[in-house]
Formats: C-alpha cells, structure tokens, sequence
C-alpha cells in the first residue's frame, strides 16, 4: 500500500493508536462511491474554474487585479485545506469539497493566463489530462499493469526528486538564481517536463492500487472523499504538467 501521493501514504487506513485497519463504523468504503465523490470534486473545481477563468480578464482580454487573488488565494488555500485533509482525514468529507472549490480558483486563473499566451492550451492539456487517467484505469483494471513493490518504489523515490526540484527552485527563486536549462523550452527542458508527466502519470496507478487496498480492507465510508481527495491531487498536478510541457512546445513554433 505504498504511493507516491503525500495525501495516500502507507498507514492511510490505518488507526493510529492501535495500528489495525480502521474499522467499519455504519458502511464501509467502496470504489463505486470513491468514483462518485472524486466526479463530484471535479465537479466543484470545474464550477470555480470557470468563475476564475472569466473573472480574471477583462473585455479586451487583459489581466484584472482580481486575478493575483484567485490564483494566491486558491494556492494557500488549496494548501492549507489539503494538509488539514490529510491530517484529519475524518474530515474529509467537508474538507475535500472545500479545497477542490478552492483550488478550482486557482487551476482557472492558472488556466486563463496560460490560454492567453498560447491558444487552445489548455483544451488540449484537459483531454489529455483525462485520456491519461482513463487509459491507465483501463490498464490497471485489465491487469495489463500492476505495481510491484519495486515499480512503487521507483515512481515514489522519483517524485521525491521531482519534489525536491521544484522546492529548490522556489527557494533559490527567492535570490533570483533559475535552474538553468530544466525550466526552458530546450530540449532538456522538454525532456524534463516530459519525465515529470510520466511519474505524475504512474502515481495515478499508485492510487489505484492503494483505493482498491482501502475497499478490500473494509476502510470506513469517509475514507470514499479522502481518496477522491487523494486522487484529485494526483490529477491537478498531472495538468498542471501538461500546461508546463505543451507551453514549452508550443513557445519553439
């Protein structure tokens, strides 16, 4: 039960006093309302991305004030939402659809500004975003791919690199110091960014893997909106991948 996903770790349905599989309280957890949930948060994110979306712009296409605070208020609050979901996952049934509101804010002005520069971007980044997590569903539900201990491991050591990439490059950020060349639209930039949608893409079989443990270990009913919870984080950053890599192809046209 391991996944490279911070919000589905190892000891997710595990009770933290006694170390068993937390038990059933009235239903337990299923995938079928697992999926619901995690349409329904995609639901709410799509509502106030669309908001954003038109909200941050003006008439003549130009960036309203009211931008920086869609897409600042969405990242903090998507944050602190997440880390209180996976802290007190029992919560999750209010605190999911809250933080997918919030980030849906945030992932609409990212969007709009996104689409602005490079037209049609962000129509290509959804469908190949959900072509990515129903090609996979469908290979992990066929058999065609099962993560081994080994396979996990690899795609968890990998997206701590990835994490730890990105960190230092907002803390270097901060004494205007770039990385050079993994953030460009070179071929080393394209090639990173390619790397980094292919973990974020086999993180999403880790969380298949790690719902269908939580179903078969009888987790309680909440346990259905903090995986879809856990899932959704997996998607925005699939995405928000996607944006990255096709903006770095579409910026050498």
């Amino acid at each position: 039960m391991r996944s490279g996903n911070p919000a589905l770790k190892e000891d997710t349905f595990l009770d933290l006093h006694s170390g068993t599989v937390v038990g059933r309280n009235a239903q337990a957890m299923s995938l079928n309302g697992t999926v619901n949930k995690t349409g329904l948060l995609l639901l709410l994110a799509v509502l106030t991305a669309a908001f954003s979306w038109h909200a941050s712009f003006d008439a003549t296409g130009q960036l309203l004030p009211a931008a920086t605070l869609y897409l600042y208020g969405g990242l903090i609050g998507g944050l602190i939402l997440a880390l209180i979901t996976i802290f007190k996952q029992q919560w999750a049934p209010v605190t999911a659809p809250l933080y997918a509101l919030v980030e849906g804010l945030f992932l609409g002005t990212v969007s709009a500004m996104y689409e602005a520069r490079f037209d049609g971007i962000v129509l290509q980044a959804v469908i190949l975003t959900f072509g990515t997590l129903l090609a996979l569903l469908a290979a992990y539900r066929s058999g065609l791919i099962r993560p081994t201990e080994n396979f996990k491991l690899g795609v968890v050591a990998a997206t701590g690199g990835i994490a730890l990439v990105y960190l230092a490059t907002i803390v270097l950020g901060f004494f205007d110091i770039n990385i050079p060349y993994i953030h460009e639209s070179g071929l080393i930039g394209i090639g990173f960014s390619l790397f980094v949608v292919v973990i974020a893409a086999l993180n999403l079989v880790l969380d298949f893997d790690f719902i269908e443990s939580g179903v078969d270990a009888g987790a309680p009913k909440y346990m259905e909106w903090y995986a879809a919870f856990g899932l959704m984080v997996t998607l925005v950053w699939l995405y928000l991948e996607f944006l990255r890599l096709l903006s770095k192809l579409q910026s050498r046209d």
